[in-house]
């Protein structure tokens, strides 16, 4: 099982990308897992959907191609932040061409804020509605305040973190094995 998983930050020491390697360096038996970089994909622009940027076409076959979707969510004021939202709108266009379409994802994300993402992640999950995936919905991870569950080279040190990234991942695969029944 392939999963392609990615963070709506573009910042190299993001705690959300630093999650997202932890579950990479963890997973399960049979799975692998390509963390996929948001930052050379431009901004929205419907102009160009008759000709794709090179990014967008990549982006969305690395999309196609995956079992899964795991995407990390920070949260900037009080929502989803703009990288996500561009990759997401990339992702279903143009019309007809949704690559979201029918995959299975699970959603997750770290904050400095003593709630986590909470704000944003039901956000990201209102908007991925729109994309007909197909959300794992429980647990839900969102994890905070983020110095308590990382250290400072960015590796995972809380292990109830740690625990909940692993039953957010286990529950991802046992949800893509029951939709390809």
């Amino acid at each position: 099982m392939k999963i392609l998983s990615f963070a709506g930050s573009l910042r190299e020491k993001s705690f959300n990308k630093s999650a997202l390697e932890h579950v990479a360096a963890n997973l399960p038996a049979g799975v692998e897992m390509e963390i996929y970089d948001l930052k050379e994909i431009p901004l929205f622009n419907q102009d160009l959907e008759s000709n794709l940027p090179e990014a967008v076409r990549k982006f969305k076959s690395a999309i196609k191609s995956a079992d899964a979707l795991l995407i990390a969510s920070p949260e900037y004021n009080f929502s989803i932040t703009g990288v996500l939202k561009n990759a997401i709108d990339w992702g279903t266009r143009p019309y007809g061409d949704n690559s979201f379409d029918g995959k299975p994802a699970a959603v997750f994300g770290v904050s400095s804020g003593k709630i986590g993402t909470a704000r944003g992640y039901y956000d990201v999950r209102k908007i991925l509605q729109a994309t007909n995936v197909f959300l794992v919905n429980y647990p839900e991870v969102l994890i905070g305040p983020a110095a308590e569950s990382f250290d400072e080279n960015l590796k995972v040190k809380n292990e109830q973190t740690r625990q909940k990234l692993q039953d957010l991942v286990s529950a991802l695969v046992a949800w893509q094995k029951k939709l390809s029944k």
